[in-house]
């Protein structure tokens, strides 16, 4: 099966996310995640790895309000891990406003063009590092780190920070604002 990266202007994928809330497995779909509303979401490698537990998430964590503040409904952090790793993730690093979302099977990361092998470090099929602004289910923005390919011998954080991808949702808050 070939996939094609999103782009830019095109749907999210369409897919089913299994969830563990209150001891049970909840189904989300995308619809139930991105419909009506204008998130940005950033995706990694993994939980509890040293860019995005040092960085990224805490980052965003961080930023949560500032970004509500310039019509950001909610800011989502997906990744290759079941609801159980995402959780013990969350609560691990006191996350209590950016939302995880576990793409166990990895089918969001393949629809999206962004699964690569990461077998060279043990984690097998993972994601790489891009964010997004998406708006009404619909990828307004598309920021991905350069080097994206199977057993990359790098990790690059550069153009998903939470600094980057503010200034472009400061940006286009005031390009609304002015039409």
């Amino acid at each position: 099966m070939e996939v094609t990266m999103r782009k830019e202007q095109y749907q999210v994928p369409q897919v089913e996310f299994v969830f563990r809330e209150s001891g049970e497995f909840v189904n989300k779909t995308s619809a139930d995640l991105f419909d009506g509303k204008r998130v940005v979401i950033f995706s990694l490698p993994g939980a509890f790895t040293p860019t995005c537990s040092a960085y990224q998430l805490p980052g965003f964590e961080e930023k949560y309000d500032d970004f509500l503040g310039l019509g950001i409904d909610d800011i989502y952090c997906i990744s290759v891990n079941d609801g159980f790793v995402m959780n013990a993730w969350a609560q691990d690093q006191n996350i209590e406003k950016v939302k995880l979302i576990p793409d166990g099977n990895a089918y969001f990361t393949r629809s999206m063009g962004m699964l690569v092998n990461k077998s060279n470090l043990g984690f097998g099929d993972r994601s790489w590092r891009y964010a997004a602004v998406v708006d009404n289910g619909i990828i307004e923005k598309l920021f991905v780190e350069v080097g994206q390919r199977d057993n990359a011998d790098t990790d690059p954080y550069e153009t998903t920070t939470p600094e980057v991808v503010f200034e472009y949702v400061k940006i286009t808050v005031r390009e609304t604002s002015q039409v």
